[in-house]
């Protein structure tokens, strides 16, 4: 097993003082805007537009409450050389004049689009916005150039491209700025998981015959939103004879004697997410339980002990089972089991590892990114199962684990 590394990665409090060096966020601002200026650089494009929430906070700083991340009503552009431009949702943008200095003034815009095709394009709004886009990009000398756009309203796609403009992919291109994590990344990640530390000391304490998967749900997210959590993504409770194949959700079935419970919680703090899970079994175990507990476990740690700058996903994605060693037909069907996903802004960044993607297309491991592990295990009594995930972060000096609730033994809530 690797060392722990822990110390590397700070978990500093929630508020800034002044005899601790703790979170910059003036630096992290410059730090993510110049490695998304320094990508433009690279590409052969001449500015990206951008309407994923994540890559529009990347750039631009800004965020808004995320009943709106679905509907690509609010945009960002970056040109070659300019200062990023918002689009924002009616008063945000009023909002980002008054408290987002980094940002020019002028270049806190209202937008508004189409709402998911609740507004039909007949509205004009598509128009109107394409024709102010391209105004911008003439008075940058760059009304020739392509313009990378990340995800899009299939009537902005059409209505841009009716404009002329040569619409190429941004979502590779900031995905790759992304996932090299600067020391305040670090310590909001490590902040995040910390919250969930204590999350599951709670969920310990009330695993118990009678509760119910949505009750644990409900304690969980009251629980982060008091630490101070920004937006609880997803919870998945997973019990009984759920567990086996894995539902990804949660339901109000009634945990019972004996039972083995999964969670997996998702959640942000300044936006930096976690993805967490751990099993635990209520009151006894099972031999069939322990055994499924045990062979997750190592196929966690001979991951976790190949991860280092270097190493390519294909090396790790080989050191877990196929599909077909734990009773699925290929690797499609098993996705998301034996699996890797990049951590940050977003919750599934690069790099992704998995049999499925990487062992024809791998990704070098560098120093800086930060990656959740996950393992599964089915249980020999057809109904249990054991799932496990920890945070992983790359350093020079090697590799840190940032997920510290006890996970090396199956854990057995309110022990008969």
């Amino acid at each position: 097993m690797n060392e722990d590394f822990g110390p590397i990665i700070n978990t500093p409090g929630h508020n800034g003082v002044d005899f601790e060096t703790r979170v910059d966020f003036d630096r992290l601002r410059a730090y993510r805007l110049a490695r998304a200026r320094e990508a433009l650089d690279k590409s052969d494009l001449g500015a990206i537009l951008l309407f994923d929430f994540y890559n529009i906070r990347y750039v631009s700083q800004t965020w808004i409450g995320g009943a709106l991340g679905d509907k690509m009503s609010r945009y960002c552009l970056l040109t070659r050389g300019g200062e990023p431009m918002v689009w924002d949702f009616g008063s945000a943008a009023r909002h980002h004049q008054l408290f987002a200095p980094w940002l020019e003034p002028d270049n806190c815009r209202a937008g508004m689009l189409g709402l998911r095709g609740a507004i039909a394009p007949t509205a004009g709004l598509f128009e109107s916005a394409v024709k102010e886009i391209v105004s911008i990009l003439s008075d940058h000398g760059l009304q020739d150039q392509p313009v990378g756009i990340d995800i899009v309203e299939l009537p902005f796609l059409f209505e841009i491209q009716k404009a002329g403009v040569d619409i190429r992919d941004a979502q590779q291109l900031m995905l790759d700025a992304r996932q090299i994590k600067n020391p305040d990344e670090l310590m909001l990640l490590s902040q995040a998981a910390a919250m969930v530390d204590g999350v599951y000391q709670d969920i310990f304490e009330a695993l118990k015959p009678g509760i119910r998967e949505n009750e644990i749900v409900a304690l969980a997210n009251k629980r982060l939103y008091e630490m101070g959590s920004d937006q609880v993504e997803a919870i998945n409770a997973v019990s009984g004879e759920r567990c086996n194949p894995h539902p990804h959700n949660f339901t109000d079935r009634m945990i019972r004697p004996g039972d083995q419970a999964f969670f997996d919680i998702i959640h942000s703090y300044n936006g930096y997410r976690t993805c967490y899970y751990r099993t635990m079994s209520v009151g006894s175990s099972t031999a069939p339980q322990r055994e499924a507990y045990t062979k997750a476990r190592a196929w966690m740690d001979t991951a976790i002990d190949l991860v280092k700058p270097g190493v390519g996903t294909d090396e790790i994605a080989l050191a877990w089972p196929a599909a077909t060693d734990f009773g699925f037909a290929n690797e499609m069907d098993a996705f998301g089991l034996q699996f890797g996903h990049g951590l940050g802004l977003g919750l599934h960044e690069r790099p992704v590892i998995s049999r499925l993607n990487s062992l024809r297309d791998p990704i070098e491991l560098q120093a800086g990114m930060v990656f959740a592990l996950e393992t599964y295990c089915p249980g020999t009594d057809g109904v249990s199962a054991a799932r496990i995930e920890e945070e992983v972060v790359i350093t020079e000096q090697g590799t840190a684990i940032i997920t510290h609730f006890p996970a090396q033994e199956l854990m057995v809530a309110n022990r008969y």
